[in-house]
């Protein structure tokens, strides 16, 4: 049910080409096994360069196409002008914690409005000057902490456009007009213990050899329905897994022994599941200290999975490249959220890498691990100032036989950089956007959405505004 489904598409046009090719490297990127996608990844890299062309792609999901901040395209800067990065456009929206999605010539976002009723938006707009194409907005009383707006980045597939609010209202539209084609109330539907900051995890879309595609949700509901799988066509439930607490992370698809697997942190456990039919294949515990917390995304570097938490630490757990088994390697917590070990994130998504973790800490400290161990090799103060629950948002872009890591911090400030095993260097610096106050009523504000990076572009949010700045050199 969950073998690879390697399609080839054999017969496009020469405008379509570019793509194809990138879907065909994007599914063989995902081939079986862990240990040797590093060869898959170099030969790709490699009918890349041959290609020439494919230059752009879209991010039509949380952290881009395959939910792993990997950026690819070519064209891109490598230097940014000192003072205000200039914009292409911008538009006014509402406030909201969703960073923005791109596909197919449109950006979506979402936000809420309070006056003169309480609700929340999907918008969407032209990529190309910021024109509204198309919102649709619905009631949604807040009864959460942290108001400001949806947490969760719309899913782009298939011509659909997947969002999901804070409060669990669950929208498939149209992605073209905003057509309804169907709607869940997830909380009156699965009788959700609504998490503190209520549902965050963007939709994930699993795409099998033989299934019907299937959209995989972080509900949790009781009876079971801590994950829920639904039909992308109708809506209807497929299947339901975990009778576990939800927490904020977003899931992710990953393979191992030639089987797909989407691995998701709950509030009480790491877990692997089937996604065709919520199997779970294995579990490791991590029930929370004080309460559920855990926002990064897990990040997967060869046999390695790493998570990282607010209040109870950093655990690394190492797959099995055979079969769909998975062990606890290390888990490190310090005495509190201010004195920690080794890596105690709140909201940003780590980077790993050749044998090393890189990502904030508690309070804004920027840390290198040594993955085998969890050790710490160095810590800098630069990169975001200190704050509690300071963030940044890092995606490793890679042109040209180049890597760089750009970081987009909570103060709104764009960095290229190089993480390494021997510090951070920042190479250069550009502010994007202005702070603001409904995501964080103190310290001036911040900007906690991720943005996106699509066409040579890079599209991000704040609480009065969507901007889109070029980054094509």
């Amino acid at each position: 049910m969950d073998a690879l489904d390697f399609h080839v598409p054999f017969s496009f046009s020469d405008q379509e080409l570019p793509m194809a090719i990138r879907r065909l490297i994007r599914s063989a990127l995902s081939s079986p096994g862990i240990c040797g996608q590093l060869a898959i990844r170099m030969l790709l890299l490699g009918t890349l360069l041959v290609c020439g062309n494919v230059v752009a792609e879209d991010w039509p999901q949380w952290r881009g196409t395959d939910r792993d901040g990997d950026w690819t395209e070519t064209g891109i800067v490598t230097e940014l002008p000192e003072g205000q990065l200039p914009l292409k456009w911008s538009v006014e929206i509402g406030s909201g914690y969703s960073g923005p999605t791109v596909a197919d010539g449109r950006v979506y976002v979402t936000d809420r409005q309070t006056e003169p009723d309480e609700i929340e938006r999907v918008l969407c707009f032209a990529e190309t000057d910021g024109s509204l194409i198309w919102e649709q907005s619905y009631a949604a009383a807040y009864e959460i902490g942290y108001r400001a707006g949806p947490r969760a980045s719309v899913t782009i597939h298939d011509g659909k456009a997947l969002a999901v609010g804070a409060m669990g209202h669950f929208h498939c539209f149209d992605a073209a007009n905003g057509d309804v084609l169907w709607k869940h109330d997830l909380h009156q539907e699965y009788d959700i213990d609504m998490p503190a900051w209520g549902i965050t995890g963007a939709p994930l879309v699993f795409v099998g050899a033989a299934d019907q595609p299937i959209v995989i949700q972080i509900v949790g509901g009781s009876d079971g329905a801590c994950v829920v799988g639904f039909d992308l066509a109708t809506g209807k439930e497929v299947w339901r897994s975990l009778d576990e607490r939800a927490c904020y992370s977003a899931p992710i698809l990953i393979q191992q022994g030639g089987k797909y697997v989407v691995v998701c942190w709950t509030g009480d456990s790491i877990s692997g599941l089937s996604p065709s039919t919520g199997d779970v294949f294995w579990s490791i515990p991590f029930p929370p200290s004080r309460m559920p917390i855990g926002v990064a995304t897990p990040v997967v570097d060869d046999n390695l999975l790493f998570v990282t938490s607010f209040y109870d630490g950093s655990m690394m757990v190492e797959l099995s490249a055979t079969e769909p088994t998975a062990t606890k390697k290390w888990h490190r917590v310090g005495i509190d959220e201010k004195n920690t070990r080794a890596l105690q994130s709140i909201i940003s998504t780590p980077v790993m890498r050749d044998g090393y973790v890189y990502g904030v800490d508690s309070y804004g400290e920027l840390r290198c691990l040594d993955a085998e161990t969890g050790e710490r090799v160095w810590e800098d103060t630069t990169a975001v100032p200190r704050n509690r629950w300071g963030t940044i948002h890092t995606v490793v872009h890679q042109q040209a036989g180049s890597q760089t890591d750009w970081m987009f911090n909570d103060q709104g400030r764009l960095t290229i950089a190089h993480l390494t095993p021997e510090g951070y260097q920042p190479l250069s610096q550009t502010h994007l956007l202005d702070t603001t106050t409904i995501q964080l009523p103190r310290r001036n504000g911040v900007t906690w959405s991720h943005p996106a990076y699509a066409n040579r572009c890079i599209y991000a949010r704040n609480d009065k505004q969507l901007v889109c700045a070029s980054l094509e050199e």
